[in-house]
Parts: structure tokens; sequence; C-alpha cells
């Protein structure tokens, strides 16, 4: 039998990876109190916990990232129901997946600006395609409302984590 030794650095990253899906759980009902905001499609958030995944991606890499949008779809469900579940962890995971992907571009055609609309963007595509699933493709009429929206709420994600990371890249947490 083959044992993995766990030195100082694993477990910093496993308590860092903690804090981080702290963090995003926290972020997500924080944002779950807020009231809804006029003219969003019903169920639509800021997504201020993506903040975390995306910092996340860009950090720890897509396994742990993945995990935290995984935890972050577990909390919705516990909180809201199987239906918020299915929402937030399709959603959490391909916008993860998608932002990781970009991330790992050579040449990184977009900023974390771009990073955040193309997260957002993928992540209503995602609820959009399980929301086809549960009930009708009649729901595809809020594509023009997600699109707008994903790029408001994208931007402001991805402008919070640039104002952010400054700050977070002087701190030595791994």
């Amino acid at each position: 039998m083959c044992r993995r030794k766990w030195d100082d650095s694993h477990a910093k990253m496993v308590s860092f990876c903690g804090v981080l899906g702290a963090l995003a759980i926290v972020l997500s009902a924080l944002e779950n109190m807020l009231p809804p905001l006029p003219m969003l499609p019903p169920g639509a958030k800021l997504g201020i916990s993506n903040i975390v995944t995306m910092y996340a991606a860009s950090t720890v890499g897509l396994i742990p990232a993945m995990g935290i949008a995984l935890l972050k779809g577990l909390f919705a469900g516990v909180t809201r129901g199987m239906v918020a579940f299915l929402m937030s962890a399709s959603g959490g995971l391909l916008s993860t997946l998608v932002m990781w992907s970009l991330l790992r571009v050579r040449h990184r055609p977009f900023g974390m600006v771009g990073l955040g609309v193309c997260g957002a963007l993928s992540h209503n595509a995602a609820q959009l395609c399980v929301a086809m699933c549960m009930t009708t493709p009649a729901v595809t009429a809020y594509i023009p409302w997600l699109v707008l929206f994903g790029i408001l709420t994208g931007t402001l994600t991805g402008l919070v984590l640039r104002l952010l990371l400054p700050i977070l890249e002087k701190i030595k947490f791994i």
C-alpha cells in the first residue's frame, strides 16, 4: 500500500481551500439575504460568491475550484432545495471550468473583467439548460435578459477581483 506523505504545504493547501469554501458559502448566504433586484429574471443573483471560485481557479487549480463550486451548490441545496442545488451546481461547475480554461490560454484574451463576464455567461447558460430540462424550452425567452445581466454581473465580479488581487497577492496564503 502506498501512502501519500502530507507535508506542511499540503496542509496549507487544504486549509486554504477550506477557507475559500467557507468564504464562498458566507458570500452566498449574504447574497441570499439581499432583496430581489427589479427586472432580474426569477432567482437571479449578483454572483458575488463567484468571485471566490474565480480566484480559486486562478490560484489553486481546477479540482479545488470545482470543489468550491460544488460546495456552494450543496449549500444552495440544503438552504433552498433541490432545484437551487441543480441550478447552482450546474452554473458553478461550468463557469469554473470555463474561467479555468481561459486562464490556461497562453495569450490571455481577457482580463479579470472579461473572465468574470465569460464566467457569468456560462453560469447563466448552464442554468438555462437545467431550466429547459425541468420546465419548457419557452424559458429561452430569458436569453436576452440573461446575457445583459450576465455582462453586468460578470463585470462587477471581475472588477471586484481585479481590485482585490493586488492585496491578495501580497499575502502569502500557500
